[in-house]
């Protein structure tokens, strides 16, 4: 871990087309540009020698910090204090709406609050994921540091003309710029790093910052006021909604998994994978959370997005099926995988992957949250037209033909196909949601057929996917393999909640995959999936077993479990991926599905509570 943070000390900043991670000691040590899956201008996260950062942090070494969120926005504030002074970092991105643009600026305020406090700053990018040299400009208004590939980072002092010179330019060498500013209480002074700059460096003037920084507050606050929330873990939620926004990519209103990519789900091994695209069913998870919690044009903008995507294969025959399992922000599929051999990972875990070889796996389960989604939104106003409804039935077309074979199921193993439980729950979720769309509108269908195939996809995972030495529904047919996908059976409606069978399969999965609260996915000892190591605590399965645990009456349960998750929150309320059995949270950070499975729970724990 030497000269790396933990994953879990640090915030997340953005602007709704890309994002960075601000470390606790003032360090952005990720950073994509123009988008969230382009490569890196600062990686250091991913190689602290040769992944490039920029660091603001008091000359004094013996300094304590603390990190916050300015409250109602995605501005985040590091506070670093001495003996001799007190002083904070304000960093954030401004919004830049819903037209792609090359332009996206990371704003760093350095101010004094007390006493006096001397500010080492660097900046060292390393363009193109550290493959591309480049060299630094220095003018009388700023720096430009240039990439042989033409790729540009332009740096904008913000400071007074008139004011005398506080920077003292300690080095510029190997294209890095190193700066000293002493600053006293009151006194700030500042930078504006911006991508794809129309001009050369420009002075900006302190009033001009502050106008920056109104209208950025102004656009969270306004944005957040939408929420209709106001329960018992309302700053949880809210946190936890603007994290999802700073994920979402506004000019399609496609959610990415998270904005980093392969940080370990265990340090050392192997299983680190890119998460920076749209995967099917995690985002049209957003569509539950985001109408749960009011913001419709946000569950609208996706609802969209995944029209196109439901539509633009609709009717293709073969075995890979017309969806795909994810896709970049635009839309776009190539997502073919690399590995970074230069970089030596997170705390040396190797390999560091760009891209997802997963992309062009089965995986049946997509076909019934795809459908669930739009039925939810149709459910609550958002119309399904003519050609929707057309790709809906394709999409149905084939999944009736191919939805009784192996696949490499949700969590996207790599140790050969099986018939996993969870995709065929989610293939007669596909199939009952289709017939409940066509029933209600009267709209033409192959109703017959889907709804044979639905009762088909019923009886065989109640024959098959029920194991009677465990008491319990497992990973996939002729194992004893538990998965704590398979807690969404109740929620779905595929069993009812007070069913015995799912009490029991509650009960499985308490005893073997639940530690303390803390959910794992499934065991890989027991359910080998092609890949070395272990791995954390799925914090996402916390969640839905807090859900679960709702739905089958054991409120007490779910809310005792509920509070132990909040406690691996990290101290901005993120969550990564995992937490490990030290408590430290692993994989990317923070991670979307996480946070929308968190809302989910809360969301149904507050309503039982309420209840009683």
């Amino acid at each position: 871990m030497d000269g790396y943070p933990l994953i879990e000390n640090h915030g997340l900043i953005g602007d709704l087309q890309t994002a960075a991670l601000v470390s606790t000691d003032g360090g952005v040590d990720w950073f994509c540009s123009p988008r969230f899956d382009s490569p890196s201008v600062f990686g250091a996260l991913l190689d602290k020698d040769k992944g490039g950062h920029c660091t603001v942090r008091p000359a004094h070494q013996t300094h304590a910090t603390k990190q916050l969120y300015l409250p109602g926005t995605a501005i985040l504030v590091t506070r670093f204090m001495t003996e001799a002074g007190a002083g904070e970092v304000v960093d954030f991105m401004p919004v830049t709406g819903t037209t792609v643009t090359p332009s996206h600026r990371l704003v760093r305020l350095v101010r004094c609050v007390r006493g006096t406090m001397t500010f080492q700053v660097e900046i060292a990018p390393r363009f193109d994921y550290g493959r591309a040299k480049h060299e630094v400009h220095i003018t009388e208004h700023g720096a430009v540091f240039t990439a042989e590939d033409g790729t540009a980072l332009t740096m904008h002092p913000i400071r007074e003309p008139e004011d005398e010179r506080l920077l003292d330019v300690l080095s510029a060498q190997d294209g890095d710029l190193r700066v000293s500013v002493t600053l006293k209480a009151g006194e700030q002074r500042g930078l504006i790093l911006e991508m794809g700059a129309d001009g050369p460096p420009a002075e900006v003037r302190l009033d001009a910052y502050g106008r920056l920084f109104d209208r950025t507050v102004a656009f969270w606050r306004s944005w957040l006021a939408q929420s209709r929330y106001s329960g018992r873990w309302r700053e949880m939620v809210e946190r936890s909604a603007i994290t999802l926004k700073l994920m979402t990519f506004a000019p399609s209103g496609a959610l990415v998994a998270a904005p980093t990519t392969a940080l370990p789900e265990q340090l050392g091994g192997e299983r680190n994978w890119d998460y920076r695209f749209t995967w099917i069913r995690d985002a049209s998870f957003s569509v539950y959370a985001l109408l749960g919690l009011g913001f419709t044009e946000e569950a609208r903008a996706f609802i969209s997005w995944l029209s196109d995507r439901v539509k633009e294969r609709a009717g293709e025959s073969g075995t890979t099926g017309p969806l795909n399992v994810m896709y970049k922000v635009d839309g776009s599929s190539d997502l073919e995988e690399q590995v970074l051999d230069h970089w030596e990972g997170y705390a040396g875990s190797a390999p560091v992957r760009i891209g997802n070889g997963a992309a062009t796996q089965l995986q049946l389960d997509i076909y019934g949250e795809a459908l669930d989604s739009i039925y939810f939104a149709h459910e609550h106003g958002f119309q399904v037209g003519h050609a929707g409804w057309t790709s809906v039935r394709e999409n149905l077309d084939w999944l009736a033909d191919h939805w009784d074979q192996p696949e490499e199921g949700i969590w996207e193993t790599r140790g050969g196909r099986q018939a996993f439980t969870y995709g065929r729950v989610m293939s007669w979720v596909a199939f009952d949601r289709a017939l409940r769309l066509a029933a209600s509108k009267g709209w033409p269908s192959a109703y017959g057929r889907w709804q044979t195939e639905r009762d088909a996809v019923y009886e065989q995972v109640m024959a098959k996917g029920w194991s009677e030495e465990q008491r319990a529904f497992v990973q996939h047919y002729g194992s004893g393999v538990l998965d704590s996908s398979l807690l969404r059976m109740a929620t779905v409606g595929f069993v009812s909640p007070e069913d015995p069978i799912w009490a029991s399969t509650l009960d499985a999965i308490e005893r073997e995959l639940v530690s303390d609260s803390l959910v794992y996915r499934y065991n890989p000892e027991a359910s080998p999936d092609g890949l070395r190591g272990s791995e954390g605590t799925f914090s996402l399965c916390t969640f839905m077993y807090v859900e679960a645990l709702v739905r089958a009456g054991r409120t007490d349960q779910a809310r005792l479990v509920y509070e132990k998750m909040m406690g691996y929150a990290n101290h901005l309320g993120l969550f990564s991926e995992e937490v490990d059995p030290t408590g430290r949270q692993l994989g990317n950070f923070p991670q979307a599905f996480t946070h929308l499975a968190l809302i989910d729970a809360t969301l149904a724990l507050d309503k039982a509570l309420g209840a009683q």
